[in-house]
């Protein structure tokens, strides 16, 4: 019998063209807003239109859905679509519990958006599960879980956290965005709901937005279909396209990024002008053994440094980086680094003296060096 095949092996197996009679290796682009329908009424291979289905938006589903272990995944224009429509399958007065520390548009989102649809919430160490069974209310719908957090990298027990939501009857979505299947599977942990901004890691090159919900449940998988296709928050043809080509290489970039952001790490623990280092894959992270027993396979390419500094010093440093590009968003080839509190504003929880970097799969060598010039450099 043959054996399961391996991530590398179903990430290009997943994604190959199943819909051409051509059958071209590379999948085409399918711009058709609409499709023929056949003399007795019906669609071939079920493409009606476009805001439905489209088949480059059903192979990254498929893909995505595979990869994660789950059944259903929904493709969204943005990982911010993906977000609301899991907050739009809530019903009004349902209340939520989220990390204290959440990905800043997150908590916008709730606070300017939803809290106007009578959806509320709270804000809880999910480090502490003491903290989050105590913050449990009669309607709690959800619990929130990032981990690794953004941008201070604090893990949560999945596992533990899944748990305690089922045990008061509500269900836990784990945002998987920095990880990836390729480090963490939220759903063979218990979690009920994986949210990814494809932008990042599944992408890969900086060059397309997206989003996508996956999950296991009958229930929950129709209610999100619906919210996609009804709200019409659905990527482009060329959006999916650029997605699943990204998804081919995954293995290959996360795990070379992954690698280089633990030497990296390494490196600005030790020196004498950084204060501290967010990374899991140090034994100085306050979760490091979660992050081994969790994330089996490595511990992703994100982490976050305080400069001994004013928040003035912090900015000055970043931008004396030639290798690392001062900008938004992570999960590109290319290494980037970004003030968060500047970007979040003032209401953000997030140390004034933060950077959050992005590693990229540029030779780490060169990527050291980079930092080391940058802090000997003196205003």
């Amino acid at each position: 019998m043959q054996q399961k095949p391996k991530f590398e092996t179903v990430a290009i197996k997943s994604t190959e063209n199943k819909y051409s009679d051509s059958a071209p290796v590379s999948m085409p682009i399918y711009l058709s807003s609409t499709y023929v329908r056949n003399s007795d009424g019906s669609y071939k291979n079920d493409f009606v239109y476009s805001r439905s289905n489209n088949p480059n938006r059903a192979i990254v589903e498929e893909s995505i859905a595979i990869l994660e272990n789950g059944k259903h995944a929904f493709a969204f224009s943005s990982g911010m679509a993906a977000v609301s429509a899991v907050f739009q399958s809530l019903k009004t007065g349902d209340h939520i519990l989220l990390p204290d520390d959440i990905y800043f548009a997150v908590r916008k989102l709730m606070e300017e958006v939803f809290k106007r649809w009578d959806l509320s919430c709270d804000f809880v160490d999910m480090t502490d599960y003491g903290l989050v069974e105590k913050a449990i209310k009669t309607n709690t719908a959800l619990i929130w879980v990032e981990s690794p957090s953004n941008p201070q990298l604090k893990l949560s027990d999945i596992a533990a956290i899944a748990e305690i939501a089922h045990k008061n009857k509500a269900i836990c979505a784990v945002d998987n965005t920095w990880l990836t299947p390729v480090f963490q599977n939220p759903l063979e942990l218990g979690a009920d709901i994986v949210i990814h901004s494809t932008t990042k890691y599944f992408g890969g090159h900086s060059d397309v937005i997206g989003g996508c919900v996956v999950m296991n449940d009958e229930i929950i998988a129709e209610k999100i279909k619906n919210i996609q296709v009804l709200s019409g928050a659905v990527p482009a043809p060329f959006d999916c396209w650029l997605i699943a080509r990204g998804i081919q290489t995954l293995h290959l970039r996360i795990k070379k990024q992954s690698k280089n952001a633990l030497k990296l790490a390494k490196y600005l623990e030790n020196h004498p002008k950084i204060e501290k280092v967010n990374y899991p894959g140090l034994k100085s992270h306050p979760q490091h053994l979660l992050a081994k027993k969790q994330q089996k396979k490595g511990f992703g390419a994100m982490l976050s440094i305080l400069i001994k500094g004013s928040e003035i010093e912090t900015t000055f440093m970043a931008s004396k980086l030639n290798y690392f590009t001062l900008a938004t968003s992570l999960g590109g080839v290319e290494s980037l680094v970004e003030h968060r509190k500047s970007v979040e504003g003032i209401d953000s929880p997030t140390p004034y003296n933060l950077l959050r970097i992005s590693v990229g799969i540029e030779h780490i060598d060169d990527l050291i060096s980079d930092w080391d010039n940058a802090l000997s450099i003196d205003k």
